[in-house]
């Protein structure tokens, strides 16, 4: 996105900026991250501004129990949301323990709204508390992937070596 403003004196060139209206399409991509496939912002995102909707077939929680697929997003204890479609862009936001987005309910439709500034190239996450039999079955096994435990991992390992070569 390129935007010229003219002025008396000079002209300057804005790239880069916030549109009024996010376009899934245009303004977020979906990519390789560290947890695999992840959604990054191609544009500036404001805190508070919405990002995108978790779209998909609404179905009972009931049907969806007998369901073997990972993008299930429940909406209260009787509704689901099986965003399982590729065009479904919200089902590559992956999990963080410090994200950056979060989702909010209108009515029985999901939605995500950035909770920081997000910066173009950024990954979009938000935390997978809505969904702990999600999170207890395929994250806390393998351990969370999130730059912030990959971090908090990294610092305990090289405390350990720290502490290993102390006592050699």
């Amino acid at each position: 996105m390129l935007i010229h403003l003219a002025t008396d004196r000079h002209r300057r060139t804005y790239h880069n900026l916030m549109p009024a209206r996010l376009s899934p399409s245009r303004h977020l991509q979906i990519g390789r991250s560290k947890a695999g496939l992840g959604l990054f912002a191609r544009v500036p995102i404001k805190k508070g501004q919405f990002v995108l909707r978790y779209s998909g077939r609404k179905i009972t929680t009931e049907v969806a129990d007998r369901l073997d697929t990972r993008y299930l997003f429940e909406v209260n204890s009787r509704w689901t949301i099986d965003g399982s479609s590729r065009r479904n862009r919200a089902r590559y936001i992956n999990h963080s323990c410090r994200p950056n987005a979060e989702v909010y309910f209108v009515k029985h439709v999901i939605k995500i709204r950035a909770i920081k500034n997000i910066k173009p190239g950024d990954e979009i996450t938000y935390t997978y508390h809505y969904g702990r039999d999600y999170f207890d079955s395929f994250i806390k096994e393998l351990g969370c992937k999130c730059r912030a435990c990959a971090k908090k991992r990294a610092e305990l390992r090289k405390s350990r070596r720290r502490t290993r070569a102390r006592h050699k």
